[in-house]
């Protein structure tokens, strides 16, 4: 195919903030796990697919399937759907209190 440009599993997009590698990032309708570190400004790989173990609410419960949403706030995610972005689903349970859940991101939203 004469068009194709990439898979589209990691794109590099201009870091809105500066982020860690591992960090969650919203950008507009984007959202990835930050492959690297940058700065405000500098290229930021993202990647869209696959499972990562992700930061949560500690007093969320979370079920194997249940929708995740990212909180913009604070990086963490939750089952709370008002006010957060979608971004996939828990395949691991997680319980009150904890701190961690592993989740299948989308890709893009």
């Amino acid at each position: 195919m004469k068009n194709f440009v990439q898979p589209g599993e990691n794109l590099t997009v201009p870091a809105v903030a500066a982020a860690s590698s591992g960090d969650g990032v919203k950008l507009g309708n984007i959202f990835g796990i930050a492959s690297g570190d940058a700065a405000i400004g500098d290229p930021l790989v993202l990647v869209t697919e696959g499972v990562f173990e992700m930061p949560k609410v500690s007093t969320d419960e979370l079920a194997v399937g249940d929708a995740v949403y990212f909180r913009t706030s604070d990086g963490a995610v939750t089952s709370t759907a008002s006010g957060n972005t979608k971004i996939g689903v828990a395949v691991s349970a997680a319980g009150n209190p904890s701190g961690t859940v592993r989740v299948r991101l989308n890709g893009t939203f």
